[in-house]
């Protein structure tokens, strides 16, 4: 065989090597060497403004087609304390601030009254960075597209508690299924997928927690949330 044969035999052999490993990849049989927590995030980099500058122009999901704002974040950038919602509201569509309808009313009193901080002093965001319409929930490939921006939003503020309100926002820094009644109550280690902590920093302790909305429907559960913000409010004086 000549050396022309060999080349194109050769070339021809490993095509089909790569497009069979890329086969087993997409069918979950072989495991990739990097896997998806060891990817890089392409925000690694991104200081907040930087951040808030990409987010607000992203087009990565069908959200930004009916979206009137973009909402980012807000409060102290060194807070020791994150609260993380699920997604903006019509009220949050309009002003571009995260929790300032009616459920937002209700997360500044628990701030203000219940925990004597301001909204000033904590840092406030959501999964979702644009309104489902509808107010409708979360889906799950939106999730997937949008959550970056808060991870690197957790990386660059490094707070030592996140209180997590609602559901969505729980699973997601969990990694879990569990639904909000059977997580609140009680601390959880932090299991963001990839999330990097400084040195001298420990990963975010979670406390979920009921959503503001839920209490607006719910009122007899804010004594379980008044609960969750003791032990919030205690652990953050003993660290």
């Amino acid at each position: 065989m000549d050396r022309d044969s060999l080349k194109k035999d050769y070339i021809e052999l490993v095509a089909s090597v790569r497009e069979y490993v890329k086969e087993q990849l997409q069918l979950g049989f072989i495991e990739s060497e990097l896997s998806e927590p060891e990817r890089e995030s392409p925000y690694a980099n991104f200081d907040l403004p930087t951040l808030a500058t990409d987010a607000a122009s992203c087009t990565k999901c069908p959200l930004h087609e009916t979206r009137n704002s973009v909402v980012f974040g807000v409060g102290n950038t060194d807070a020791d304390l994150m609260f993380i919602g699920e997604a903006p509201g019509a009220d949050e569509d309009r002003q571009g601030e995260p929790f300032v309808g009616r459920a937002g009313q209700l997360l500044t009193d628990i701030i203000v009254k219940g925990m004597k901080l301001t909204r000033e002093e904590v840092y406030i965001a959501n999964v979702l960075k644009c309104r489902p319409p509808g107010n409708r929930n979360p889906a799950p490939d939106e999730v997937e597209t949008c959550s970056p921006y808060l991870v690197r939003q957790i990386e660059l503020i490094q707070p030592k508690v996140i209180v997590a309100l609602g559901s969505f926002a729980a699973q997601m820094i969990l990694g879990t299924k569990i639904g909000i009644t059977k997580l609140r109550g009680e601390f959880h280690p932090c299991n963001v997928p990839g999330l990097r902590v400084l040195p001298h920093k420990k990963p975010p302790a979670i406390m979920p927690t009921y959503h503001p909305a839920y209490l607006l429907r719910n009122p007899s559960a804010k004594g379980d949330v008044w609960e969750d913000v003791k032990m919030v409010l205690a652990f953050l004086a003993d660290v």
